[in-house]
């Protein structure tokens, strides 16, 4: 069992910036991508970043160059760096790992809201 615990979240206008953790916990080593997903009223939930344990990064087309993905594997922990923040990212920002078997792993979320 995994267990993901983000932070981070909060309220800023649009240009702003905010940096988002994910602590991780339990059975780890069968992870191997871990990222954050978000999820807008009454959306699907889309991913927006993605880290692999060589430290290969994906980004949706729309936040690339403004969001930046990293982790601290020493401490099981992953980060989003959001920059130049705009109404649109608004949502709920969810943790993910992804283990072998096609097992995801969920955040309980922290919300993102983007004034303007």
């Amino acid at each position: 069992q995994v267990q993901l615990v983000e932070s981070g979240g909060g309220k800023v206008q649009t240009g702003g910036s905010l940096r988002l953790s994910c602590v991780a916990s339990g059975r780890l080593f069968t992870i191997y991508s871990m990222g954050w997903y978000r999820q807008a009223p009454g959306k699907e939930r889309e991913l927006v970043a993605r880290i692999n344990l060589s430290g290969a990064t994906d980004y949706l087309d729309s936040v690339k160059g403004r969001f930046t993905i990293s982790r601290d594997s020493a401490k099981d922990t992953i980060f989003l760096q959001m920059n130049n923040l705009r109404p649109e990212d608004t949502g709920i920002y969810y943790c993910w790992h992804l283990a072998y078997g096609s097992e995801n792993y969920w955040g309980q979320g922290t919300q993102v809201t983007i004034s303007s």
